[in-house]
């Protein structure tokens, strides 16, 4: 038995993998290898793994960014990523700026967005929604 969970240790080293480890049936490879591992230590990051693509959709009466597709660094924040969004459409710094991810809550801002990609990411991007109002939550 100890074998057996070794093995799911090693096999899963994602943080979001805890419920696996507490499987008592070991976990297969095939569908771990689907999820996007968080990096370790000795093993460094490609270019295509350390930057993400990040699709920014602007909503009620705030203003559209031409360029709707990014791709930032996984460790950017949240607040880093409003701080860019409100340089870029050149808005006040006093104004507020609000992100959605799945058009129902607003991550806090010392969120980093490789952690909310991997949860909530699809089809190799990360949809967020910005608005200078509260739309949602």
């Amino acid at each position: 038995m100890a074998e057996t969970e070794k093995e799911v240790m090693a096999v899963s080293p994602s943080p979001t993998s805890g419920e696996a480890a507490s499987s008592p049936e070991p976990v297969a490879a095939p569908p771990l290898s689907a999820l996007s591992p968080s990096p370790s230590a000795e093993e460094p990051l490609s270019e295509a793994k350390k930057k993400i693509d990040v699709l920014l959709k602007a909503v009620g009466d705030t203003p559209i960014m031409k360029t709707k597709k990014w791709t930032m660094e996984r460790s950017r924040t949240i607040r880093g990523l409003m701080d860019f969004i409100k340089k870029f459409l050149k808005l006040d710094s006093a104004e507020q700026l609000f992100i959605y991810v799945n058009q129902s809550f607003a991550p806090s801002p010392d969120q980093e967005v490789g952690t909310l990609y991997e949860c909530f990411g699809s089809d190799g991007k990360l949809v967020l929604h910005y608005c200078k109002s509260q739309a949602w939550g």
